[in-house]
C-alpha cells in the first residue's frame, strides 16, 4: 500500500483564533503525541491530510514529516464536521518502531459459507480481536475467510490467518463465526 507523507510545522500558538486562522489559510491544527507522552503542537495542511484520512485504517503508518524530519505515526484521531465536510483536528501518535503497540481491530468476513448456500445461516459471535505487534508487523485489517465452513461448522478467533510476528491477546477459543442449521 501507498505510504501518504503529511508534511507539518510546529507552532507555538494556541487557541481558538489561530485555529480559525490556520483552517482559513487550508490549514489543519493538529498534536502529536509520542510514546515517552511528549506533545508536540503542530499544523498540516487540510488536503493532504484529507487525503491521507480517506484512505487508510486506523493501523496504517504515515510518514509525518515534522519540520523536514520523517517520523512513522499513526492518525489516532480527528474531529470532524460533518455540515463542511471538513476535518477541524487531528491527533497523530508518533512510533519508534521498536516498541510494540496493541490494536483492536473489526474482523471483516470474504467468501460465502458453503453452508450457507445449502441454506443454512451464518450466526457472528465476536466482531473484533485484540492484537499486539510491532507497529510494521500490525496487520491493516483482519479478514476472516469463512467460504469453507459448512453447516455446524465453527470458526475461532485462533483460525485467523495471522503473521507469527502478531500476538493474539483476546481469548483464542472465542467464535468467531457458526453456521447454524436451516430452520425448519
Amino acid at each position: 500500500m501507498e505510504q501518504f507523507v503529511i508534511n507539518a510545522n510546529t507552532r507555538k500558538e494556541t487557541g481558538k483564533r489561530i485555529s480559525k486562522q490556520l483552517r482559513s489559510q487550508g490549514r489543519l491544527p493538529a498534536i502529536a503525541y509520542n510514546e515517552k507522552g511528549e506533545s508536540v503542537m503542530l499544523d498540516i495542511d487540510a488536503v493532504e491530510f484529507s487525503k491521507a484520512w480517506r484512505s487508510i485504517t486506523k493501523t496504517t503508518l504515515v510518514n509525518l514529516k515534522i519540520d523536514g524530519k520523517d517520523n512513522l505515526a499513526y492518525i489516532k484521531d480527528t474531529e470532524y464536521d460533518i455540515k463542511t465536510d471538513k476535518n477541524l483536528h487531528a491527533d497523530f501518535y508518533i512510533v519508534s518502531g521498536t516498541k510494540p503497540v496493541t490494536f483492536t481491530l473489526k474482523i471483516r468476513y470474504s467468501g460465502t459459507p458453503a453452508g450457507v448456500l445449502k441454506g443454512g445461516f451464518m450466526v457472528k459471535h465476536v466482531p473484533d480481536v485484540k492484537l499486539k505487534a510491532l507497529p510494521a508487523d500490525m496487520p491493516e485489517a483482519v479478514v476472516a475467510d469463512v467460504s469453507k465452513l459448512d453447516i455446524g461448522d465453527k470458526f475461532a478467533i485462533k483460525d485467523l490467518a495471522l503473521s507469527d510476528k502478531v500476538s493474539i491477546l483476546s481469548d483464542k477459543s472465542s467464535l468467531v463465526v457458526t453456521i447454524a442449521p436451516p430452520k425448519k
